[in-house]
């Protein structure tokens, strides 16, 4: 597959505008669709979140690690730990080698309720990628990829070059 340059011009620079916000917009709405469907499950987004994460992560992962995968600060991510702990979801241990940092493990409690969250998860993945055929999603993941590759590239090159 040859992908050439777009080049923006008339219609075309209104329609590359408009999938910047949409592209902007989907996370969002994902985490709608997620977040009242997890509701009754009594979970807030931010404890749905980095449970499923520990859970895709695998378990003993140090906190910070965990924090740079859900996107937040480690300091942020402290309170909402606490708060699994006390519902018994959560374990945090202190490292064998630095007793300052903690690593996380899910408890046996936790695990039934990952996978109700898996299933609610799965089947909204489902609905909202309806009408996509496998090959429609392969082509979608590989422009997702070329976007984020030259977003990153413009990220370091803006950095190298601060003022710009």
């Amino acid at each position: 597959m040859t992908i050439r340059p777009l080049t923006l011009t008339g219609s075309n620079l209104l329609m590359a505008s408009s999938i910047g916000f949409r592209i902007a917009r989907l996370p969002h709405l994902w985490r709608s669709i997620l977040d009242r469907r997890l509701a009754p499950l009594g979970l807030t987004q931010t404890r749905w979140v980095t449970l499923y994460h520990l859970w895709k992560l695998g378990e003993g992962n140090p906190q910070c690690d965990l924090a740079r995968a859900i996107g937040v600060e480690a300091p942020s991510l402290v309170r909402t730990l606490g708060q699994l702990e006390e519902q018994g979801l959560v374990e945090r241990r202190a490292c064998d080698n630095d007793r300052r940092s903690k690593r996380i493990y899910l408890t046996p409690a936790a695990m039934p309720l990952l996978e109700q969250i898996d299933n609610i998860v799965q089947q909204a993945r489902k609905e909202i990628l309806e009408g996509l055929s496998e090959h429609d999603l392969q082509q979608l993941d590989q422009w997702l990829s070329l976007i984020e590759t030259n977003g990153l590239a413009i990220q370091a090159r803006d950095q190298d070059n601060p003022g710009m």
